[in-house]
């Protein structure tokens, strides 16, 4: 464990429980739902500004957040726009306008992408976040502050996981873009 065994405020590496509900533009999009987030605090596992809006909360403390763009989901890049020929879609993967999916560079990098435009042989695909450029309003109250392990410190996570990160990694389909295979198997 580390020095701090009950920590009653959130600082860097405690693990935090904490319930959301988020809204932009006036509509809820997403929320905990009573089944908090964990996460440990200073680690970049939520975005920047809400990060830096919880420091010093207690637990059953609740607050109002607002996050600009900048320290959200950043801003919209239009430059974070591709077009790709229709034929180097695998024909299981559903072409349909708000699609996401999972796709790999030459570099073997993976990125989440959308769907936005299809217009003949061409699909339009957005790599930048669907919040990208958006003010994110937050209802936050701490559910929970406790320790983290130093297994958990040391792998940069909480443990218990990884049953959401399986969840997260079935919501996209997976698309490979790597040019060179398909020249090679050409």
């Amino acid at each position: 464990m580390t020095s701090f065994e009950n920590p009653q405020t959130i600082a860097d590496d405690v693990v935090v429980s904490l319930d959301y509900t988020l809204t932009v533009d006036g509509a809820i999009v997403d929320a905990s739902e009573g089944d908090p987030i964990e996460f440990i605090q200073g680690r970049r596992h939520i975005i920047a500004g809400l990060e830096q809006a919880i420091y010093g909360m207690a637990i059953n403390e609740s607050k109002n957040v607002v996050v600009a763009p900048e320290d959200g989901y950043g801003v919209s890049d239009p430059e974070a726009v591709i077009a790709v020929p229709r034929d180097e879609f695998p024909p299981e993967i559903p072409l349909e306008v708000g699609v996401r999916l999972q796709v790999q560079n030459d570099d073997g990098s993976v990125m989440t992408a959308a769907i936005n435009k299809i217009e003949g042989d061409i699909v339009t695909l957005d790599f930048y976040h669907p919040l990208a450029g958006k003010t994110l309003r937050f209802d936050v109250t701490v559910a929970g502050l406790r320790a983290a392990t130093e297994e958990e410190l040391e792998h940069g996570h909480v443990h218990g996981d990884d049953e959401d990160e399986e969840e997260f990694e079935d919501e996209y389909e997976e698309i490979d873009f790597d040019e060179e295979d398909d020249e090679e198997e050409a």
